[in-house]
């Protein structure tokens, strides 16, 4: 198999949710589903409010709806990209995600749309758990 990827899963976190906690766990929970495919593939799956949300809590927010939230969320993912190998983008609508897709294509950091695109999906899975 080829060289890991480190692959950043982006989709919708905030978005649609009118800042409801429980609608932003749901759709966290959505984006760490492909968390485990990603790694059985032999690759680091990432997600920007792994990161985000530790650094919003240290810095006294109290969460992703506080206004210190802009400058941190956003930022975050844009950061990642400098390190990402790849990003995977699951469906629905999300500004923040459409953001991260953009910024990977002007770097010319792949994109996926489906976790079969991603390298390593066949034949080199690692054993189930």
């Amino acid at each position: 198999m080829s060289t890991s990827l480190l692959i950043l899963i982006a989709g919708p976190y905030a978005s649609g949710t009118d800042g409801d906690p429980e609608l932003m766990a749901r759709n966290l929970r959505r984006l760490e589903e492909a968390a485990w495919p990603i790694f059985q593939a032999g690759h680091v799956p990432m997600i920007g409010e792994w990161v985000a949300l530790p650094v919003l809590a240290s810095a006294g927010a109290s969460g992703p709806a506080d206004p210190l939230a802009a400058e941190v969320m956003y930022p975050t993912a844009a950061r990642l990209l400098e390190h990402c190998d790849a990003v995977l983008r699951l469906p629905g609508d999300s500004r923040g995600a459409d953001q991260d897709v953009a910024i990977a294509q002007d770097r010319g950091i792949p994109v996926y749309h489906s976790l079969d695109e991603i390298p390593g999906r066949s034949g080199d899975l690692v054993a189930a758990r």
